[in-house]
């Protein structure tokens, strides 16, 4: 087992904190009266033409929450750095199109945006992985390489974040293709995140030996990105995920696509027995651990759990923003497209 320190002068990454409950961000958004009284940024103030379905343009509300408690360095860029036709859906045909303007708002990486300090953190995230990564093919098995579960020792401390994240950063890679898994089946938020519609998924695929996995995989207007939801939420979802059944499952994605990386969601370690299980099956942990709140007991409790994987990377979360002690926001003020 391998555990990587953070450096002693805090990253962009490790200083985000309180951007977890995205869930309430989401429901918020669609439920939501404006409130005259706040000056809100609205991409087109300009009533949409009468359809069957309007469509709203995305309008980040700067007095939500969830979009306040982000470090100002850490937010996705956000209005005009890019066109308003960037944030509304559009027919995609077979793929489904993410939603920029949510994951912005949301503090995340946008794809197609320019690059931001976030951005770079996880780039050096990614490429501490795909290292790990080639190093375990040569080493151990090829298949449990491309294969990298998030978790965390207790919820909320940001795992969700950090996986989307991920799998957005590996998919600007030139020669990979990643697959993000929902596995967190009694809390599933990466769809809603992602501004996608709730479908058939990992749940489905284990309970019926019928489906073929690969046909509840969506994919996405993100080159190279595609999600497998947790699915239809039964009375036995740990089991289904500690079953036999998952190996044959997770064996069929990996055969589908070779130059495929698996990025999994997985339940909190204290708080679900699955995550022991499927840390047996993937080749790297990546545990983030949320600095303000998880004790040192428990941070041991779950690399305990977790001890199927040799592999467990640490990724500090939520220490206190240092004005000033950013790494990368004073370089990247505008950046590049990704």
């Amino acid at each position: 087992m391998t555990v990587t320190k953070p450096d002693r002068e805090p990253s962009l990454l490790e200083r985000a904190a309180k951007v977890y409950d995205f869930g309430a961000h989401v429901r918020a958004r669609h439920a939501a009266v404006p409130d005259p009284s706040i000056e809100t940024p609205v991409v087109d103030a300009s009533p949409p033409a009468p359809t069957a379905e309007p469509v709203v343009p995305f309008a980040p509300s700067y007095s939500d929450a969830t979009f306040l408690a982000i470090p100002e360095e850490l937010r996705a860029p956000v209005g005009d750095e890019l066109p308003d036709e960037f944030f509304l859906p559009e027919d995609s045909g077979d793929t489904a199109r993410i939603d920029r303007g949510m994951l912005a708002a949301n503090g995340m990486i946008v794809p197609g945006a320019p690059v931001g300090p976030l951005a770079e953190e996880f780039r050096l995230i990614k490429r501490q992985l795909l290292i790990a990564s080639a190093r375990i093919a040569e080493s151990d098995s090829a298949d449990k390489a491309r294969m990298i579960l998030i978790c965390s020792a207790r919820p909320e401390d940001g795992k969700t974040f950090c996986a989307v994240n991920l799998a957005l950063s590996i998919a600007a890679e030139r020669d990979t293709e990643v697959l993000l898994v929902d596995a967190d089946v009694a809390k599933p938020d990466i769809v809603r995140q992602l501004g996608l519609t709730d479908s058939p998924g990992l749940l489905d695929a284990l309970g019926d030996v019928r489906i073929d996995v690969e046909d509840l995989v969506i994919h996405t207007d993100v080159p190279h990105l595609s999600i497998l939801p947790a699915g239809t939420k039964t009375a036995m979802d740990t089991e289904l995920l500690a079953s036999a059944r998952t190996k044959a499952v997770i064996a069929r994605l990996l055969a589908a696509n070779p130059r495929r990386i698996i990025v999994i969601d997985s339940p909190p370690a204290l708080a679900a027995s699955a995550a022991s299980v499927l840390a047996m099956r993937v080749g790297q942990v990546m545990l983030v651990v949320r600095a303000d709140r998880t004790p040192e007991s428990e941070l041991r409790a779950a690399v305990n759990l977790l001890d199927g994987c040799e592999h467990i990377q640490l990724v500090l979360n939520a220490v206190s923003f240092i004005q000033g002690g950013a790494r990368f926001g004073s370089y990247y003020g505008q950046g590049s497209p990704q």
